[in-house]
C-alpha cells in the first residue's frame, strides 16, 4: 500500500489551517491592542507628571514669596 497525497487537501487539513490564520490575525491583533494601550498609558503619565511639576514650580514660588512666619516664642509652664 502506498500512502499517495491528494491534490486536492482534506476537510480537515483545510479547517486546520483557517483556525491557525484565524488564531494569527486575532495574536496580531492583540499584540497591536498592547501596544496601543501602553502608548496610551505613557501619554497619560507624561500628562500627569507636567502637570504635578507645575504645581510644585508653583507652590515652589509662592513659598518663596510669601514672608517666612516668625516661630513662636515658647512660653514656660509653671508648676501649680
Amino acid at each position: 500500500m502506498s500512502a499517495r497525497k491528494s491534490a486536492e487537501p482534506s476537510v480537515e487539513s483545510i479547517a486546520r489551517s483557517e483556525r491557525r490564520r484565524v488564531a494569527a490575525e486575532d495574536g496580531a491583533r492583540a499584540i497591536a491592542d498592547a501596544e496601543k494601550q501602553r502608548v496610551d498609558v505613557r501619554k497619560n503619565m507624561a500628562r500627569l507628571r507636567e502637570l504635578r511639576e507645575a504645581k510644585e514650580a508653583a507652590d515652589a514660588s509662592l513659598r518663596a514669596s510669601s514672608p517666612v512666619p516668625a516661630p513662636k516664642k515658647r512660653t514656660r509652664k509653671l508648676p501649680r
